[in-house]
């Protein structure tokens, strides 16, 4: 057996009475399973004039006018603007406390799901969004969707790309490069460049190269200086005048001349060519400017 629908809550009046006084038979078949129909709330639409409203019996909706963000007032429809219709696909609304006696405008926030077309709107702000890097759009044609979840599916491969016109929409010039933005919690206050693997890549294995070249640096004073250390250590004069300075020995005066010599090439010199390659390196790789940067110049997240 078919459990009654008795569920009254946000109904109208006239609804509510309708329901209580149905037969048995019918109300069970007004549960809405198997596809059956379902009385439930649906909140009344206060339609503009130049709007075509289609409704189905579930506060489902498509609206064909003009750019109406929020009261027939809103938007670029509200103030006589033209080229600016708009196409409005949205369910629950009222979200998820509908009252059937209502009357309703569009409510970006609280309606349950929705997909907003527009030749002409402030986006951006129609869906209280972050400004980002990026800026915000303004009278510019706009695509919202928004859900408690949005997935964007394809079996093969899913592509986001900017700036594929010279001019938009309005015939306005397209002179700035804009890149793809992902905010979390609507909070851009952190919001940082993506990384590019490829050349992070490459930095990290430059950098193990410089490395790799300064313990060759070192190594090289290590060995040398521990020869003149050898040499040095097992060094003694004897003197034929009891306090008189002798003469430079002469063992010590060569192995000295060759350390000095050695520690020049192979460290002073290496030393110098180290730094000058650490800042090439940082004009490279980790400077806006350089030509295997790091960062995205357009992408960012947070």
């Amino acid at each position: 057996m078919v459990k009654k629908n008795t569920d009254l809550e946000g109904l109208s009046k006239q609804d509510r009475q309708s329901k209580k006084d149905a037969p048995e038979e019918v109300t069970a078949h007004a549960a809405g399973i198997g596809g059956d129909p379902l009385l439930e709330p649906v909140p009344k639409f206060i339609a503009a004039k130049n709007e075509v409203v289609y409704q189905g019996q579930n506060n489902s909706w498509i609206v064909l006018g003009r750019d109406r963000p929020a009261s027939r007032l809103s938007g670029y429809g509200g103030i006589g603007d033209t080229q600016c219709g708009s196409i409005d696909l949205v369910v629950g609304r009222m979200g998820a406390y509908p009252r059937s006696d209502r009357y309703v405008d569009p409510d970006f926030r609280v309606d349950s799901a929705r997909i907003y077309i527009s030749q002409k709107t402030d986006i951006d702000d129609n869906f209280n969004l972050a400004t980002g890097k990026s800026g915000k759009a303004f009278a510019n044609s706009g695509i919202g969707i928004k859900a408690d979840a949005v997935r964007v599916v394809a079996r093969e491969s899913i592509k986001l790309i900017t700036g594929v016109d010279a001019r938009n929409s309005q015939g306005g010039n397209n002179d700035a490069t804009f890149g793809v933005e992902i905010i979390a919690n609507n909070d851009d206050s952190s919001l940082q460049p993506m990384v590019k693997g490829d050349s992070l890549s490459m930095a990290l294995e430059r950098m193990v190269d410089h490395i790799q070249s300064l313990s060759g640096i070192v190594s090289a004073f290590v060995s040398s200086q521990m020869t003149f250390n050898g040499v040095t250590g097992n060094h003694f004069h004897t003197s034929p005048y009891f306090g008189g300075p002798t003469s430079p020995s002469s063992n010590l005066a060569s192995v000295a001349g060759d350390t000095y010599q050695k520690q020049y090439q192979d460290c002073f010199i290496g030393i110098q060519n180290f730094q000058a390659n650490l800042k090439n390196y940082k004009n490279n790789y980790l400077r806006p400017q350089g030509e295997n940067y790091i960062n995205s110049k357009y992408n960012s997240v947070n």
